[in-house]
């Protein structure tokens, strides 16, 4: 009989719960094969379950259609056509294009691509970021997520840091604002329905009836990107009627004066129509939430990805400070825990190894990047071109803005594409070189959650499968093939966790690397209950929660919160709104996590293709029943899907669940096919959410 034994391993993908795992593996060396992968019931956060799509992860790993071994294009890009090579060819094959691009344009033309296609230390920001710097590439700004959200939290409380997931438990009113933890924080919704159990209320905010907020006490369905507007006229209602905590305001707020003239301007009767409520819910939602401690609220990056996205986080970010929620483990907010682990990512990145002048290139502009021009056509500037992309941790194809400007670019015969990925995405039809990457299984790393304070480990729990190769290796053998002579270009995984947490600072106390790999995750040293701004000491250059903004003044924006519209939106932009007159949001699918798990077969037929919902009152006069094929189109282009008609979303808005792959996909395109390149007013982030469209049917109703 084969012995067994259980690995602790830690789930990597872009989700804030982190799972604690425990691999059960049979036999031993090169042959050992994982038989079970289940939630670490150890872990207090995991609690011995995993989610829909991870539970499901030996799928995924066994795949006989995973990348087996380095491949070179044979045919045009995007015909997926290649013919096998040795890993010793395509690596000496990549290096010598490089340097033959360095030689005429610069390193400069060489750019990184890569996302949260694992959230690991090791696999995601090492040793890449080491030999990229070294290399002098041009530098890709990781916006597409959530750089906006972090930075208008961080104006107001300091840092990525709220509350520990385990005290919403323990709230007596939970807003969850944009947020749908059923399908994307399932253990952080464990402890919700503990919290409704007890008596707690539970209100969602979102333009959707999502699974969480079929669950809740109470939908408020508001028009997209207006959150910030509702969290301004709630203020106005809580300052208004003395509802705010006045000794931990004027203990550990800055700016209170200012924030009671700005107000002014929003009193619930004049945000009603902006936000799709009326004045009494805005009111009675105010008072509730000011009134009812400890009260918590679950933010997250949905609400952010419109022009206004930063301030619309940091207008909610206020809130908690106001009413004196912080005082309380059960009060405050929580948009991520990233920024509580002070990890020493000098040592991790090399970040002194960057050439002075490098150019920083945004990765939501992708698209422009590559073609050299922008949205209107115009010359965009790049000097020099970008003439190779390596893409690794994400499937641009599919995610990435302005899908038909990225295609157009990724389609270059004179852009060199080395695509180091797990399956054939859409993104590797178009690659030069695809080199096979492992699976969480197959490689080492340390892991950070945004969900809660334990940092993860990952055991290695099976060789690689085929000729498979992590990321960190694929960067040794290239600084090798590059002529790179410095040693912390050949580290080993063990040696950059080492160096990631050599980091003198109280709370790493105790958070070793024996321990991480004997335990497999450890808990940051901090105090138990987690209550971070009870007495102030917000990690602002103030110490206080920073109502006013200096420093978001030295940048040129405002120092107070504001509401800044959608570029897209039936007020802000009446003349757009007369042709594509639907608001389109497109969170993820409940099965899929962005890009990622679309081509496992038992996930996608439960999802079953690509859809569009509208309220019937949008549906009937543009002639659409439900079931018809439809075609969602606005200037930048179009994508073709079934139709869903349901009250679950409020009318004006159009909800397209993502992200397909183009080939899984009706006409080859997915809903970025619509969506633009424009930016936030805070971070520089992505504005997926701020889209103007229309729908027409592509086929006669049936009888």
């Amino acid at each position: 009989m084969l012995s067994r034994k259980v690995i602790h391993a830690a789930c990597p993908h872009d989700c804030p719960d982190t799972c604690a795992i425990a691999v059960t593996v049979e036999g031993d060396g090169p042959d050992r094969r994982a038989i079970k992968v289940e939630g670490d019931a150890g872990h207090a956060d995991t609690a011995g379950f995993l989610c829909a799509k991870v539970s499901k992860y030996l799928e995924r790993v066994y795949d006989p259609r995973r990348v087996q071994f380095p491949l070179r294009r044979v045919g045009r890009k995007g015909e997926a056509r290649f013919t096998r090579i040795a890993w010793d060819e395509a690596i000496a094959e990549i290096a010598d294009r490089w340097k033959s691009l360095i030689a005429q344009y610069g390193p400069q033309c060489l750019l990184p691509y890569s996302y949260a296609g694992t959230m690991g230390l090791v696999q995601g920001q090492g040793m890449d970021r080491r030999f990229f710097h070294r290399l002098g590439a041009s530098l890709l700004a990781r916006t597409i997520c959530a750089t906006a959200g972090a930075a208008g939290y961080k104006a107001t409380i300091g840092a990525s840091i709220g509350m520990e997931a385990c005290h919403f438990a323990e709230a007596k009113l939970i807003l969850i604002w944009g947020s749908n933890p059923v399908t994307s924080n399932v253990h952080l919704w464990r402890y919700i329905l503990e919290a409704k159990k007890r008596g707690a209320r539970i209100v969602t905010i979102d333009p959707y009836r999502t699974r969480s907020a079929a669950a809740s006490d109470e939908h408020l369905a508001v028009i997209p990107g207006t959150d910030a507007a509702l969290a301004l006229a709630m203020m106005r209602v809580i300052v208004d009627e003395g509802l705010y905590d006045a000794d931990y305001v004027a203990r550990y707020t800055l700016g209170f004066d200012a924030l009671r003239e700005r107000l002014q301007s929003y009193a619930p009767a004049a945000v009603a129509p902006i936000v799709g409520l009326d004045a009494e819910t805005i009111i009675r939602l105010a008072r509730a939430y000011a009134q009812t401690q400890p009260s918590a609220i679950r933010v997250n990056y949905g609400l952010q990805r419109h022009a206004g996205g930063g301030m619309a986080v940091r207008a909610i970010a206020c809130l908690p400070a106001l009413v004196g929620a912080w005082r309380h483990p059960a009060g405050g907010i929580l948009l991520s825990t990233s920024g509580a682990f002070p990890l020493n990512y000098a040592a991790l990145e090399r970040p002194d190894w960057i050439p002075p002048g490098t150019r920083v290139i945004n990765m939501t502009r992708l698209g422009e990047a590559l073609t050299n021009r922008d949205e209107a056509g115009r010359p965009a500037g790049f000097d020099p071109p970008v003439m190779a992309l390596y893409v690794y941790n994400s499937n641009p194809a599919a995610i990435a803005p302005d899908q038909n400007q990225v295609l157009e670019g990724l389609r270059r015969e004179d852009l060199f594409t080395v695509a180091h990925e797990q399956f054939f995405t859409d993104t590797t039809d178009y690659a030069d070189i695809v080199l096979p990457a492992t699976t969480q299984l197959e490689h080492m790393d340390l892991v950070k959650p945004y969900g809660h304070l334990s940092l993860m480990f990952n055991e290695p729990a099976i060789a690689p499968l085929g000729e498979a190769k992590s990321n960190s290796d694929v960067f040794r053998r290239l600084a090798q093939a590059m002529g790179y002579a410095e040693p912390a270009l050949q580290e080993s995984d063990e040696q950059l966790i080492r160096a990631a947490l050599d980091a003198r600072h109280p709370w790493m106390e105790g958070v070793t690397f024996e321990r991480l790999r004997a335990e497999g995750y450890v808990r940051l040293n901090v105090a138990t209950p987690f209550a971070p701004f009870a007495e102030g000491g917000f990690l602002t250059p103030s110490g206080k929660c920073e109502f006013y903004s200096a420093s978001l003044a030295r940048q040129g924006a405002d120092p107070l919160p504001t509401y800044i519209p959608p570029r897209e939106n039936a007020l802000s932009n009446q003349a757009l709104a007369a042709r594509y007159p639907l608001a389109l949001i497109s969170p993820p699918a409940h099965n899929f996590l962005n890009s990622t798990f679309v081509n496992q077969d038992s996930l996608r037929r439960v999802e079953k293709e690509p859809v569009v919902e509208l309220h019937p009152t949008d549906a009937a006069p543009r002639g659409i029943a439900d079931g018809q094929m439809a075609r969602v189109f606005n200037d930048r282009g179009a994508f073709c899907v079934r139709t869903r008609l349901s009250e679950r979303i409020r009318p004006g808005v159009a909800y397209a669940p993502g992200i397909w792959w183009a080939k899984f996909s009706p006409d080859g395109r997915n809903v970025n096919a619509v969506t633009g390149q424009a930016l936030t007013d805070l971070g520089e982030g992505a504005t997926f959410y701020d889209a103007l469209v229309e729908v027409e049917p592509l086929e006669p109703a049936a009888e």
